[in-house]
């Protein structure tokens, strides 16, 4: 479904994405696009840069 890079791409979370597709399943729908989620670890690796900033 070409829909969900999209929302995935925006940022909509899976629960509400699960909901749109009618996924009755939140975890069925994430081990089936996760895939789509390049931006993931650059997050995650921006998150955790955020909480080891050093006192100047």
């Amino acid at each position: 479904m070409a829909l969900c890079p999209g929302l995935l791409d925006a940022g909509e979370n899976i629960k509400a994405l699960s909901t749109c597709l009618g996924h009755s399943d939140p975890g069925f729908t994430l081990r089936t696009y996760t895939h789509l989620l390049p931006s993931g670890e650059a997050r995650a690796r921006a998150a955790m840069d955020g909480l080891y900033v050093v006192a100047a």
